[in-house]
């Protein structure tokens, strides 16, 4: 979730509609010109007891953050507090229960993001030794209660998190005990923006099984293989699903706009405070009547974000942002990109996905929505067979895109060796939950913290 931090003309009024679709119509860039951006979370856990830790106590997160600053990133202060860094390789942030996040910086190819990855990665266990701190890569936290989690010190998660039971049962699960890992790709125009969203919303539920690595809730079998995504499906349903109008004659970037000035506010940012505005209206914001601040109207900065609290699959915020994964080990940290480019950034493979979902009904996108997440990989795909058999197409028209860009690494490797775990879970049609729980049943003896050991780091 987006830190606050302040853009060039952020402060402008808002004065009519065009500056709101300006937003997305800003993100048009040449082919040249597109970038990858890949943000990943990961679990912080004590590694003598496998404890959470809070923001404040000794070798905590705090101290976490601050012990990352040796590496050239620059402390963002809320509140009196840091609640992330920024630096060259993007930034460093906080989910609400601590959750460590990195969002990287806009890079050429996933050569380039693997290494980005691979050098957080690297500071975050260089600290962590230090300090007793483990990182572990699964979408959901095998097993901790919620009152087991402590909460960090930023404004917009204390009104989320007093708005989240209003609206759904799993809200809190989601900011607690949730890690994903997410793409962030470009797109040249309003028409290729759209067949981009529509291919990738398609496709985010076989993204999901692939990905799928959150099988556990509090140290027993949750029943799914993926409860990270189960619990988006009850968590705000005005702000999170599928969007149906993606597929619809006419979706632009004005009716993105529409769906997005649809959203309820969370809240307003002023003066270094958050204001809550949960449930309220951007509409009647843009007619200066919002009940928190009468007779004021919006900035350029509030409706960027206020783009941010949206949480459907796919997201549009001058890129497109693809939300669909657990979080997991280093190798799918950088799989996620490659899967994602090698399918979106080359024609002939965008037009070759888009044959295979075109004839997709609403009914289709809304069934593999509800049974991924306990199904994964073993779904039935709407082309007959399972969607097992449609990952194989996938990766393979993937495999194609990425050899066509030919974005080559010092020794001359392509990109399309960053979908090998992937080709290997759709070859053996076992998702990493799969792998995790046939363990839990036998070598690990029915002992969820086994897991630490597997899965950290």
């Amino acid at each position: 979730m987006s830190n606050q931090v302040a853009a060039t003309g952020d402060d402008a009024p808002i004065e009519n509609r065009a500056q709101l679709v300006g937003v997305f119509e800003t993100g048009n860039k040449p082919k040249a010109g597109w970038r990858i951006g890949t943000e990943h979370e990961k679990f912080v856990y004590r590694t003598s007891d496998h404890r959470a830790p809070s923001y404040d106590e000794p070798g905590g997160i705090r101290d976490l953050l601050d012990g990352m600053t040796a590496f050239g990133w620059e402390p963002v202060i809320e509140g009196g507090n840091v609640i992330a860094l920024k630096g060259a390789d993007g930034a460093v942030s906080l989910e609400p229960a601590g959750q460590f996040e990195l969002s990287g910086a806009a890079l050429d190819s996933i050569h380039e993001t693997c290494a980005e990855s691979n050098r957080h990665l690297a500071q975050c266990r260089d600290v962590g030794d230090r300090l007793g701190l483990g990182f572990l890569g699964l979408g959901f936290w095998p097993d901790k209660t919620r009152a087991e989690l402590p909460v960090m010190p930023k404004g917009r998660y204390v009104i989320m998190r007093s708005h989240m039971p209003r609206v759904g049962n799993l809200g809190l699960d989601m900011m607690l005990r949730t890690c994903t890992i997410q793409t962030n790709l470009d797109y040249a125009s309003e028409a290729d923006m759209v067949l981009k969203f529509r291919v990738s919303m398609a496709l985010q539920p076989l993204a999901t099984a692939l990905f799928a690595n959150s099988p556990f809730t509090e140290g027993k079998p949750n029943g799914f293989k993926s409860f990270r995504s189960h619990i988006w499906t009850d968590t705000d349903p005005a702000r999170t699903g599928t969007l149906p109008f993606v597929f619809e004659d006419g979706f632009g970037f004005e009716r993105y706009t529409d769906y997005a000035l649809d959203v309820p506010m969370y809240f307003v940012y002023r003066d270094g405070k958050y204001i809550d505005a949960a449930g309220l209206s951007f509409r009647d914001f843009l007619d200066g009547r919002l009940s928190v601040l009468p007779g004021e109207k919006p900035r350029l900065g509030d409706w960027k974000d206020h783009l941010s609290t949206a949480f459907p699959e796919v997201r549009m915020k001058g890129y497109l942002e693809m939300r669909g994964a657990d979080g997991g080990r280093w190798d799918r940290i950088c799989a996620l990109p490659a899967f994602w480019v090698g399918l979106l950034y080359d024609d002939v493979a965008m037009d070759a996905a888009w044959d295979l979902v075109k004839g997709w009904s609403h009914a289709d996108h809304d069934r593999l929505r509800v049974e991924v997440p306990r199904l994964a990989l073993k779904a039935a795909s709407p082309n007959g067979g399972t969607l097992q058999d449609l990952a194989k197409q996938v990766l393979e028209i993937a495999d194609r895109g990425l050899a066509r860009r030919a974005r080559l690494n010092r020794m001359g490797d392509t990109e399309q060796g960053f979908l090998n775990p992937l080709r290997e879970i759709a070859a053996s049609g076992l998702t990493n939950a799969d792998r995790m729980l046939a363990l839990y049943e036998g070598a690990w003896g029915g002992d969820v913290s086994k897991v630490y050991a597997a899965e950290s780091y």
